[in-house]
């Protein structure tokens, strides 16, 4: 990755492009504490049902919807929305079932509704997913543009949850994201904005839009939930926003990365475009690796193989994550 801007400039931050993680995790965390009475995890909230738990996860695409507007490119955004809500399930030890949608437009649109439920309809069959349908809202006096976000259903045997953290000795198993996914759009636009258009070639692809690389879209990882049942995970991370630091959501340890994938070009693009530094860069995207898990060391390549990814990584004692020479 590129080094840190030397001419006494600093970089692009995604608080300075309008969003403070650590505020948006704050105010989670007052929602959660208000509601109370369920299951906390980090990724979805459950009710026991007998000996059973009933999951559920909620989320949107952010601000990739504005890409997809800019360019009038519906296609993608759908499985995105999929993919946010199912992922978290699947970081819990939770299988998805149902999917239900919530689409807001500032007025209604029969090309926009068709491909974002087209969208959705690709995802939830590759996840094996039922698509209960959802809600279309009309509501100009709200919503500029449109916002599409949804909520997932699933259900478990108590047994069958991952324990949530971590433990000393570990292995990291990682797989590969699809590049940027959801997460860090706010600052991926406000950098490759300043100098380009959407419509330009990609300079690593000219064949492909600066649009199109950015609307790839997020990847499905429910068929990593029953290798990580078989190999005894302990936890598991899907790398969203906060990037490299939501290992830290498997628990208080040290995190030591030695083997990561490689970011795709679409990260250097937007580390030069708006001159982010390694660490904003690590703290933002998850450069490269989507989803994390965290195993018994003997289990680990044997997962790694299941799984179609690598041993990324240790669990040590301690705290923070390490990465390409970095301390986050």
């Amino acid at each position: 990755m590129s080094e840190d801007t030397d001419d006494g400039e600093e970089g692009l931050t995604y608080s300075e492009a309008g969003v403070d993680i650590a505020e948006s995790e704050a105010a989670t965390a007052a929602l959660l504490d208000a509601v109370g009475n369920v299951v906390d995890t980090e990724y979805a909230g459950m009710l026991e049902v007998g000996d059973r738990y009933l999951a559920l996860a909620t989320d949107g695409v952010g601000t990739k919807l504005m890409v997809a507007e800019a360019i009038e490119d519906y296609t993608t955004i759908g499985i995105d929305c999929v993919a946010m809500n199912v992922n978290d399930l699947v970081a819990a030890g939770v299988e998805p079932l149902a999917f239900v949608d919530y689409l807001a437009v500032e007025e209604p649109g029969e090309a926009l509704a068709e491909a974002v439920g087209q969208g959705l309809a690709s995802a939830a069959e590759e996840a094996g997913i039922a698509l209960l349908g959802g809600e279309t809202a009309v509501m100009p006096d709200v919503i500029r543009g449109f916002d599409l976000a949804g909520a997932c259903v699933g259900m478990t045997p108590q047994d069958d949850v991952f324990p949530g953290e971590a433990e000393p000795g570990d292995a990291l198993v990682g797989v590969p994201s699809t590049g940027i996914h959801s997460n860090g759009l706010t600052l991926a636009r406000e950098a490759v904005t300043r100098e380009h258009e959407y419509t330009d070639p990609f300079p690593p692809e000219p064949d492909r839009t600066i649009g199109e690389v950015l609307l790839e879209p997020t990847a499905l990882y429910t068929d990593l939930l029953e290798p990580m049942r078989e190999h005894d995970v302990h936890a598991a991370a899907h790398v969203t926003g906060g990037g490299w630091t939501n290992l830290e959501r498997m628990g208080a340890f040290h995190y030591e990365i030695t083997d990561p994938f490689d970011p795709q070009p679409v990260f250097s693009f937007v580390q030069d475009c708006g001159g982010v530094s390694d660490e904003e860069m690590h703290r933002t995207f998850n450069m490269g690796t989507g989803f994390v898990a965290a195993v018994p060391e003997p289990r680990a390549s044997a997962l790694a193989a299941a799984v179609e990814g690598r041993v990324i990584g240790t669990v040590a004692d301690g705290e923070g994550v390490s990465v390409r020479g970095l301390e986050l």
